[in-house]
């Protein structure tokens, strides 16, 4: 009995030292790349290890003195924000782990390089509720409510903040307002075409389309604003979770007055024309487009780019940012990359594209898992030739 009772309390003993594992906790997250918004929307994590797309190694990530951070417990970080983000979203990241900041650096988020740029000194700058972090991603614990941002930039960049209504009727202008972090008014900043005045005001809009709209606040030499999302409402047409009245239009299938939204988005690109030729050179890297306004939402626009040159093909990765080698010719065997969540959607190349006969196709989802996969030439499909 005396030695059953000297192995229990030891077993109580091990068990009131171990330290007890942290709650999971919900933070804001976005990740601002040099031309795109690569990530935005609330993660909710806990501790959990980092770990690169493709890489096998995992590291500790949780705040301990095993990431140079101040915690004495495990901890969720930034880094493990992160690392959740990229199995929700999902996106790929590359970079290179170092072991004397016990946190990683990226070179790749989501198909856009954001590795340092020496000729302008720019990389990802890490931020929490718009401080920049003096502590690598994964040495930094957060908390419930914390906005983190990783923005590509100097660091000396202002950081812009758009507010304004959530919900607008159709055919009003919509008063927004940019400002600095610290709530001071931001002049000259761009919202849905309009700049903003001294005290910081825009009106954007009117919008007729029912629906979300997207705006982002940007401005030369600052970090993009947050996405404020407005849903265009009379308050009785069914969108944005309004009650339909008796006489509201819909078809039935569109996600209008009620209805289950069964129709795809439109997608269309718009800086390449069917059948284009550009000399050599002067291929082009910057591809963009528009998708029409969706009742539920856009969730993502894809993208897929290949070339046959002489019956060399090749098709653009996303993951890898590189054009790779097909096995068979034909635009079918192509890979998809995603150009993120926006009606205005674009994406720029890591160089203009070569000589050869390029296939650029797009394909857009709404958050209602309709996906616009009628590949149309001039619409959702071109055709193009660089010499």
């Amino acid at each position: 009995m005396r030695r059953r009772s000297l192995g229990l309390a030891a077993v109580i003993a091990a068990v009131a030292a171990t330290p007890a594992l942290a709650a999971p906790v919900t933070v804001t997250l976005r990740i601002e790349g040099p031309t795109r918004t690569l990530f935005e929307g609330p993660v909710t994590t806990d501790v959990r290890p980092f770990q690169f797309t493709g890489d096998p190694v995992s590291h500790v990530c949780d705040g301990t003195a095993a990431n140079m951070g101040p915690s004495a417990t495990p901890s969720p970080t930034r880094g493990a924000a992160v690392a959740a983000a990229a199995a929700q979203a999902p996106f790929s990241m590359t970079g290179s782990w170092f072991d004397s900041l016990g946190s990683p650096s990226f070179d790749q988020i989501a198909g856009e390089s954001v590795s340092f740029d020496v000729a302008t000194s720019r990389y990802l700058v890490e931020y929490r509720n718009g401080t920049a972090a003096t502590l690598g991603a994964c040495a930094d614990a957060i908390s419930n409510g914390d906005d983190i941002l990783f923005a590509y930039g100097t660091g000396s960049e202002q950081l812009l903040k758009l507010s304004g209504p959530t919900t607008a009727a159709p055919g009003a202008p919509v008063p927004v307002r940019v400002t600095a972090w610290d709530g001071s008014p931001v002049a000259g900043a761009t919202v849905g075409g309009q700049t903003s005045g001294a005290d910081g005001a825009v009106t954007v809009g009117p919008f007729s389309a029912r629906g979300n709209q997207d705006l982002k606040a940007t401005k030369s030499g600052a970090i993009r604003s947050n996405r404020l999302r407005v849903c265009i409402t009379d308050g009785s047409d069914g969108a944005c979770g309004s009650s339909a009245a008796s006489a509201c239009a819909t078809s039935g299938d569109d996600g209008l007055c009620g209805t289950k939204d069964k129709r795809a988005p439109r997608g269309r690109i718009a800086s390449i024309a069917e059948g284009q030729r550009f000399g050599k050179g002067k291929g082009p890297r910057s591809l963009s487009g528009t998708v029409a306004a969706d009742p539920s939402g856009i969730a993502d626009v894809r993208l897929r780019l290949t070339r046959n040159d002489h019956g060399r093909c090749q098709t653009f990765d996303g993951r890898s940012a590189r054009l790779v080698a097909l096995k068979r010719c034909g635009a079918k065997h192509g890979k998809w990359f995603s150009a993120g969540d926006r009606q205005q959607w674009s994406y720029l190349l890591p160089a203009r594209l070569g000589s050869g006969r390029w296939v650029l196709d797009v394909e857009a989802r709404d958050r209602a898992g309709n996906v616009d996969t009628l590949l149309q030439r001039t619409r959702t499909r071109v055709v193009f030739i660089v010499s």
